[in-house]
């Protein structure tokens, strides 16, 4: 028969002791996390994630063994971890790096079949649309530039380019059919407009 002692046990003062002696160094544990990591929001991260999984992993505490020395192991394998996470990211950032430039290697250069595809239709619009497509898109000037250019505003010029846009790609579509629906990635109808 068990009594209502052995089913409601006395809080364990050794457990409260360790906490408080953890609590009453908490601004020496954060300035060794600090030192360690280079950076005050990422030690207390750190630190907080620390003092939960202690409470949790109390039991680890050897008979003797002091619980500052403990936590301070538990700190530095928290720090080995956030390392190790970090250099795994920075490591898969690289590899996709390199697998994008491997990749673009391979790939075609498509901008200048389409420049050549465009250019060739944009001459073909009004003069003012042709030249803002010309100057915008395929020159790379940027919208103010452009309206210092032509003296107006840059709603003006705005408006103009979208409206030369517009234009541009109503002729695309007249001119290259179902290529323009897939961007003119496998274009085939090559570099001399065709407007039917």
């Amino acid at each position: 028969m068990t009594t209502n002692d052995e089913l409601d046990p006395a809080p364990d003062v050794r457990d409260d002791a360790i906490l408080a002696s953890l609590v009453e160094r908490h601004r020496e544990f954060l300035a060794f996390v600090e030192r360690r990591v280079g950076d005050r929001a990422t030690a207390e991260d750190i630190l907080s994630d620390a003092f939960v999984r202690s409470i949790d992993r109390r039991d680890s505490l050897r008979e003797g063994e002091s619980a500052v020395a403990w936590f301070y192991r538990v700190l530095r394998n928290a720090i080995i971890d956030r390392h190790r996470r970090l250099g795994a990211k920075h490591r898969g950032l690289e590899r996709y790096a390199s697998e994008l430039e491997a990749s673009e290697s391979q790939q075609p250069d498509t901008h200048d079949a389409i420049c050549r595809c465009v250019s060739g239709l944009a001459a073909t619009l009004k003069p003012s649309f042709a030249n803002a497509i010309t100057r915008v898109e395929l020159e790379g000037k940027s919208l103010a530039e452009f309206a210092a250019e032509e003296q107006i505003t840059v709603n003006n010029a705005g408006v103009r380019l979208h409206r030369a846009r517009e234009a541009l790609r109503g002729r695309v579509k007249a001119s290259c059919g179902t290529c323009a629906d897939h961007g003119c990635l496998d274009c085939t109808c090559g570099s001399a407009p065709r407007v039917r």
